[in-house]
């Protein structure tokens, strides 16, 4: 009589070899600075075709000239706020990223600016290091982002306040849209930010010849309303004063 048949053993599998460890990449605990961000070639590409795709939408400028201002800016506000080394750090990163999505589409390009963001420095940067600039780069966008964080405020304010001529594309001004002339109207935007008083005041000089103020105010209203609510997540009050004049 033959013997009754086995059932057959099934392969164990836990994803990988028993006897084979996990790969792990090992990060290192001390943040990226600046400098290696932008010597950074993936980074570098990235803002570079976010700028073209902004220059082939009719956008302002939002190259290698913004991205360094914003990471600057954020940095700024949260050591005047005496926030830690490594939080404004953090923030320093996140604004200098914050637009590379651009690179993909306008059009939600805070998530997908986070994405390819995680992506670049996965293996760059601790989790808990990462998730706060994500956070920021992906809710930094005024049609629906906010301040989920301090490193996300600090982000907002900092971008939001580079208003300047030196973005205009255009050289000729009979061409110029809204967009266009209020920002060549802005002869000089400063971010002011007083520890002590808790404030953070934008700054503006605008040449009336060129815009009223108040064009500033019909296409900026939203991103006004998005500081506002910024600044108070770091605790402080948001103010604007245009050629000397206390307007908010």
């Amino acid at each position: 009589m033959s013997e009754p048949a086995q059932p057959a053993r099934l392969p164990r599998h836990s994803g990988h070899d028993a006897d084979e460890a996990p790969d792990v990449v090992p990060v290192p605990d001390s943040l990226l600075t600046l400098d290696e961000i932008r010597e950074d070639r993936t980074i570098s590409h990235l803002i570079t075709g976010a700028d073209r795709v902004m220059e082939g939408l009719g956008y302002t400028e939002h190259g290698f000239r913004h991205a360094t201002l914003v990471a600057k800016i954020a940095f700024n506000i949260l050591t005047r706020l005496g926030f830690d080394d490594r939080t404004s750090l953090l923030a320093t990163i996140a604004g200098y990223l914050h637009d590379i999505g651009n690179s993909v589409a306008r059009e939600n390009h805070g998530p997908t600016g986070a994405l390819l963001a995680y992506d670049a420095l996965k293996h760059r940067m601790r989790m808990d290091d990462l998730m706060p600039v994500l956070a920021a780069i992906g809710n930094h966008e005024e049609e629906n982002g906010q301040a989920v964080g301090v490193v996300s405020a600090a982000v907002i304010l900092a971008d939001k306040s580079d208003v300047h001529r030196s973005r205009v594309r255009k050289s000729g001004q009979p061409d110029f849209d809204i967009h266009d002339r209020v920002n060549y109207a802005a002869e000089q935007s400063f971010l002011r930010v007083d520890s002590s008083a808790r404030t953070v005041t934008l700054e503006l000089t605008i040449d009336t010849q060129i815009s009223q103020v108040m064009e500033y105010f019909e296409i900026f209203l939203h991103r006004m309303v998005m500081c506002r609510r910024a600044a108070e997540r770091l605790d402080c009050q948001f103010k604007i004063t245009a050629n000397g004049a206390t307007l908010l």
